[in-house]
């Protein structure tokens, strides 16, 4: 399909530069079927699902993963991407032609890597050097990872190191948040267990490629960046088993959603999962495992917006966009909710 079918006009001031508080306090749009759109907030929820109904959750924690640091005179920024092992990542360069292999690259606070190689996307491996763990490390030099629509406006402060994270923020490994479950606190979440909402968790470690602009025509020739994630066969079975008792799967973000359809077969089954998912889901695509999804509002032309139009119809969600701009919800990572129920 053409990307530029993705696209629309967003005003400025509709981007979320901070959360609202509480969270849970945040709007939500309810898309559901062919029927009305309703204006809700987000802890309305535990209302709007059935007993029985599992809402999964991506506990992968963000970490400090943007760098800041010199090759000689020359400065050089850093983005970690994907892990590749217990000293190397993955990372997207600022100023990258400055950089080549065998580079050193001193981030300060004693934190040095070597960059390593060089990747056909200009990306880098960078191997960190030294004995300590490299989490240590980059708690001591790196800052949080804010999305570029955000740091773009504001500088990043103490606030963001607990807003940046939900509350199932568990499992290192992270350089985005799974923004679709930072609307939920502790008083939803004992809201939805009174009203027989089943919770579980998977783990995604969301990669900073979720913020790259598509830059083909179609998207066809569009190539997602591959993240690391894992189900484990108590999850699976406890999915399957809801599922077939009647309830239904609601995907609490597009990261949750992205991997239960990777684990999961034609004919719906989820299978246990330990690896790295590239799926590319645009509209066409046949949902194997998930009957809904809790999502914040996306950017024009991303590969988030095509997927939430994969799921609802293109033409439904750009009417739903359009109401969500007019009723003036807020967008983004820090923005708004809506849930989405074909």
């Amino acid at each position: 399909m053409r990307v530029d079918l993705f696209d629309f006009d967003l005003p400025p001031e509709r981007i979320a530069l901070r959360p609202v508080r509480p969270r849970d306090s945040a709007r939500m749009l309810v898309v559901q079927g062919q029927g009305p759109f309703r204006d809700c907030v987000v802890r309305d929820l535990p209302g709007l699902l059935a007993p029985g109904d599992v809402l999964v959750f991506n506990d992968t924690r963000v970490i400090p993963a943007q760098l800041e640091g010199r090759r000689g005179e020359a400065r050089i920024g850093a983005t970690l991407h994907k892990r590749m092992d217990l000293r190397r990542w993955q990372a997207f360069i600022r100023n990258a032609k400055r950089l080549k292999p065998c580079d050193r690259v001193e981030f300060g606070a004693d934190v040095t890597a070597i960059a390593e190689q060089r990747h056909e996307d200009g990306s880098f491996t960078l191997m960190f050097e030294g004995d300590e763990p490299v989490e240590v490390l980059l708690e001591r030099a790196g800052r949080m990872p804010l999305p570029p629509y955000i740091a773009s406006k504001r500088e990043l402060d103490d606030d963001d190191k607990a807003d940046y994270q939900t509350v199932f923020a568990r499992k290192d490994g992270a350089v985005a948040a799974p923004t679709g479950s930072l609307h939920f606190t502790p008083e939803l979440l004992e809201a939805l267990d009174k009203a027989g909402v089943i919770r579980k968790t998977l783990t995604l470690h969301v990669g900073a490629g979720t913020f790259l602009p598509v830059k083909a025509d179609d998207t066809t020739e569009h190539a997602m960046h591959a993240e690391w994630g894992r189900i484990d066969a108590e999850t699976a079975a406890a999915l399957n088993a809801a599922r077939a008792a009647g309830g239904r799967i609601i995907a609490a973000g597009t990261t949750a959603l992205r991997l239960l359809e990777s684990a999961a077969d034609e004919a719906g089954v989820i299978h246990p999962f330990e690896g790295d998912t590239a799926i590319f889901i645009t509209p066409g695509y046949k949902f194997r495992a998930v009957d809904g999804l809790m999502t914040n509002f996306h950017l024009p032309k991303s590969t988030l917006f095509m997927l939430v139009s994969a799921l609802m119809g293109l033409e439904t969600m750009q009417t739903a966009y359009a109401h969500a701009i007019a009723s003036e919800y807020r967008f983004y990572s820090y923005g708004d909710s809506s849930l989405l129920l074909p």
